[in-house]
């Protein structure tokens, strides 16, 4: 799932973009996940959020007036973060209602039109509505990987009457479920989660409803997480800021403050000698 190489120093991190959508389930918060193909370089088989790279045309003037909302220095990861989702998910965060099939179709569109997405807010006169996506977290990938991205977690409402479905590409499966839910799928061994995609669920797992999602979204810190890989008793461990192997003293995030490889998996563990949990 991770390509780590304790001599390597990895490239550059590129910028990147990750979109949690969140709605109201029967009982509790649910959050709408993906698996990555297992012939991906980078997570093959895990599950995700919705995401990736940030293009050099997310970061186009043209998108001034097609979103709604300023979204600042993050507006060209917010664009890229919908962007992505819509070819992930078929899911478009937009300010009026669009319907699912509209989404799939369009979906399809934009698989072979680069401009496709921003032809179809001019031709329904809407906008990506970035004013509801709220930033969570920032991690940059470990520098010992092989592929390293800057990458922006963000947190929206789901958008209403779109069901979301995978794109049998990049992304093989797709599902709403809750937090809880899915980490006990983990703890059971029987899917894939990278650190982030785990301490996302960590975070939100408290939640009952999406709007107490928004508001954990918008309590969060947003300094950069950058793991670190250290040798860990016969194993691997990535150690996150605050964790006494870490370079950065200071904790940025809630929860253990390192992930151990036990068998195929990366565990969340509290440091040796510390009572962080």
């Amino acid at each position: 799932m991770l390509d780590l190489d304790p001599a390597r120093e990895g490239p550059t991190p590129r910028d990147a973009a990750t979109l949690v959508l969140v709605r109201d389930g029967p009982s509790t918060v649910e959050l709408f996940c993906v698996e990555r193909n297992k012939q991906s370089r980078f997570l093959g088989g895990a599950l995700v959020f919705p995401g990736g790279r940030v293009e050099e045309s997310d970061r186009e003037e043209s998108w001034k007036d097609l979103v709604l909302g300023d979204g600042g220095d993050l507006r060209a990861f917010a664009v890229a973060a919908c962007r992505e989702t819509l070819e992930e998910a078929a899911l478009l965060v937009v300010d009026g209602h669009v319907t699912d099939e509209d989404v799939v179709a369009l979906r399809a569109r934009a698989s072979a039109d680069d401009n496709a997405l921003r032809a179809f807010l001019r031709e329904r006169k809407l906008r990506l509505d970035l004013r509801a996506l709220a930033p969570l977290a920032r991690w940059i990938t470990p520098r010992v990987e092989s592929r390293r991205f800057d990458a922006r977690f963000f947190v929206a409402p789901a958008p209403s009457g779109q069901l979301g479905a995978h794109d049998m590409s990049e992304t093989m499966a797709s599902f709403w479920d809750s937090p809880t839910a899915i980490l006990a799928r983990f703890d059971r061994s029987e899917i894939q989660l990278a650190p982030p995609t785990h301490r996302t669920l960590m975070q939100l797992a408290p939640c009952k409803t999406a709007r107490d999602a928004m508001n954990v979204a918008r309590a969060a810190v947003l300094d950069p997480i950058c793991p670190e890989l250290v040798p860990q008793e016969g194993t691997l461990a990535l150690v996150l800021p605050g964790d006494p192997e870490h370079g950065v003293r200071e904790t940025r995030i809630a929860g253990p403050s390192r992930y151990v490889l036990r068998g195929a998996h990366w565990r969340a563990e509290t440091a040796p000698g510390t009572g962080r949990a």
